[in-house]
């Protein structure tokens, strides 16, 4: 098993004895010093860790890419690295359901199952996260009629707080397996997932500017009558970029730009002009209307036909913070009049915001700490430059989403607290009485999980 410890100024810790070392988050939204790190090679070497974390009475929380803005991966005890713990275990073709170990890559997903004529049925913009990762904090791609990833969970296998090791669906162990499918790490450890794919497409990307009044007006229809349909908003501007991606036959005929355009579109004008704008509007603030102007001009990209991996995947080199919520698909009209509001005055008080309102939707799942739970869902995230301050944005745009019933993505900033949490989790105690079950002395616990779970 790999231990890694790093600090210069070699501190112990007394749990474990281990020198310290700190870690943050991709966007330096948390900063936590484990008593040490981790990273089993086997689900055996896992078993035997818990085990003994277990009995001299630590804590150990799992990490996957760090790609969360929350503090969810925090720890004072051990932290948990399942980068051994990747690969493609098996594939039915009969019933299209592959097992992943779970600290596989999103990125190394796609490839896989690509090379078995099989696909996700649907993904985010981004594939740096680790499998284990994006299942436990509930990522969710686009699309009023498909379900976020851990909608498409058929079973899990787990390490138990005890170091016993189970496997668990809908049918062996119904309760755990609602519960630890967005399980926030609280659970046991992931070691292997089986998801629900379907055969293999390709997806057409098309992105327009759009009248930003016209598009709050018919999103929820169109998104009900396309595969997958989101919309970015630059404040100040009444435009939205609406993004369309169709599903096609793996067989239609494949368009990419040149790789000189797809150059200049993704990394000179998505990533490198883009920072220098946002560092801009940060040093005169009164440009920032005109850069958000310039940027939506700047956004939509060249019509694309290829595989569904590489079509759903953004290049996102900037830095920035984020906070989203999944509101009623009723709250949406209120929560972007209310969202116009807010900048509004917070342009008058002085605070300018750059980066765009990013809108999707998700179908209901069945998972019980899924922000989807029970009822389709409309996502609105914000969003500000990673050295921005962000309260005088954040703080407004929380309230007003949770006046519109919103609860909070797990792996993105907000500040609720349990009892606010339960209020809008219908299955959250629930949840509480199965963490209890598996993880009665809280081997899985951190200060962040106390936070968010009262215990």
């Amino acid at each position: 098993m790999k231990l890694i410890h790093r600090s210069p100024q070699n501190r112990q810790h007394p749990q474990s004895g281990y020198p310290q070392h700190t870690r943050t988050t991709w966007a330096s939204t948390a900063a936590w010093t484990p008593a040490g790190h981790a990273a089993p090679h086997t689900e055996q070497e896992l078993a035997n860790l818990v085990r003994r974390t277990a009995e001299r009475g630590g804590t150990l929380r799992p990490i996957g890419s760090g790609h969360s803005f929350s503090p969810i991966a925090a720890t004072d005890g051990l932290q948990l690295s399942l980068e051994h713990l990747t690969g493609l275990v098996s594939v039915d073709p009969a019933t299209h359901r592959a097992v992943f170990r779970a600290g596989t890559p999103l990125a190394v997903v796609g490839k896989e199952l690509a090379r078995q004529g099989l696909a996700l049925q649907n993904m985010g913009d981004i594939d740096r996260q680790t499998l284990a990762g994006a299942i436990s904090t509930g990522t969710h791609g686009t699309g009023l009629g498909l379900t976020g990833l851990s909608g498409t969970v058929v079973s899990l296998r787990l390490v138990l707080a005890d170091g016993s090791t189970v496997t668990v669906s809908a049918e062996s162990d119904p309760e755990l397996f609602h519960a630890a499918r967005v399980g926030l790490g609280a659970f046991g450890v992931l070691t292997e997932v089986e998801i629900q794919c379907v055969p293999a497409y390709r997806l057409r990307c098309e992105e327009q500017l759009e009248p930003l009044e016209a598009v709050v007006e018919s999103f929820l229809e169109r998104s009900a009558a396309q595969d997958h349909l989101e919309f970015f908003w630059f404040p100040y501007t009444r435009q939205a970029l609406v993004k369309t991606l169709t599903h096609l036959p793996a067989d239609a005929p494949v368009h990419r730009p040149s790789p000189v355009r797809r150059f200049v579109g993704e990394e000179a004008l998505g990533n490198t002009a883009y920072a220098a704008m946002c560092r801009a509007g940060r040093a005169v603030p009164a440009l920032q209307p005109a850069l958000n102007r310039l940027a939506a001009w700047g956004m939509p990209g060249p019509a694309v036909t290829d595989d569904w991996h590489r079509v759903y995947v953004s290049s996102r080199r900037v830095r920035f913070r984020e906070m989203e919520y999944a509101l009623p698909v009723e709250s949406f009209a209120p929560a972007m009049s209310g969202l116009q509001r807010i900048l509004t005055e917070a342009r008058a008080a002085g605070h300018l915001v750059g980066f765009p309102v990013e809108v999707r939707t998700a179908a209901p799942d069945d998972a019980w700490l899924s922000t989807a739970y029970g009822s389709p869902r409309v996502y609105l995230a914000v969003h500000e430059f990673f050295i921005h301050e962000h309260q005088p944005y954040f703080e407004p745009v929380e309230r007003l989403f949770g006046e519109l019933g919103g609860r909070p993505h797990w792996g993105k900033m907000h500040t609720l607290r349990a009892a606010e949490l339960a209020e809008r989790h219908p299955r959250f105690a629930d949840a509480l009485r199965v963490r209890d079950r598996v993880d009665p002395d809280g081997v899985f616990g951190s200060a962040h999980l106390r936070r968010l779970l009262g215990r």
